[in-house]
């Protein structure tokens, strides 16, 4: 997938008059691109598309329009767009209720590393988790993880012959399985693999 670049994005003051339809497009595109883990992780596929609007949404925020700032906004978040032979998610721990949530977040130390996906007839693909920066400490980890899962050749041929796609999460505290994605959200996955 090619990075975003300062040429590509919009101005912010055409960004604003363009951003509900763009907004409206993100979060469609998204739909196939979002699979909850159980009642409480969920993982949101991210792509060129979902990271350019995150791009657009900051420098809209932040009020950037200095090259500087455009180009820190875009060394942040570039890094979040596959790169063909991988998918990159972003992962979040949800518990409405805080008490209940600080409590799960201290028992689920470790979880970004135990989140996986399988094509059918290979083996799991566990994540390389936030390597960013770490998200968590011996008291607890943090709700929104960033992860990678790098997919070997045989893996990317399997799919592209049809085998399916599965996904899950095997933590001691928090277990659970998709044993087959729809066909939206598998499609919308290749479209990430060179």
């Amino acid at each position: 997938m090619p990075q975003i670049s300062p040429d590509t994005l919009m101005p912010l003051e055409v960004y604003a008059k363009t951003r509900p339809d763009f907004r409206a497009k993100v979060i469609a595109h998204k739909k196939n691109r979002t699979q909850p883990l159980g009642a409480n992780i969920t993982l949101i596929f991210e792509d060129e598309l979902t990271i350019r609007y995150q791009v657009q949404e900051m420098l809209r925020v932040e009020r950037i329009f200095e090259q500087e700032g455009i180009l820190d906004e875009l060394g942040a978040y570039n890094p979040l767009v596959p790169d063909g032979s991988n998918w990159k998610a972003t992962m979040l721990i949800e518990y409405p209720d805080e008490i209940e949530r600080r409590s799960k977040l201290s028992q689920l130390i470790g979880v970004e590393d135990r989140v996986w996906v399988q094509v059918a007839g290979c083996d799991r693909v566990h994540a390389i988790a936030d390597e960013d920066l770490e998200r968590e400490n011996e008291q607890k980890t943090s709700s929104v993880h960033f992860l990678r899962f790098e997919l070997s050749a045989p893996m990317v041929s399997a799919l592209r012959s049809g085998a399916a796609l599965a996904m899950g999460v095997d933590h001691a505290n928090y277990s659970a399985e998709v044993p087959q994605v729809d066909d939206a959200m598998r499609a919308s996955l290749m479209a990430d693999l060179a």
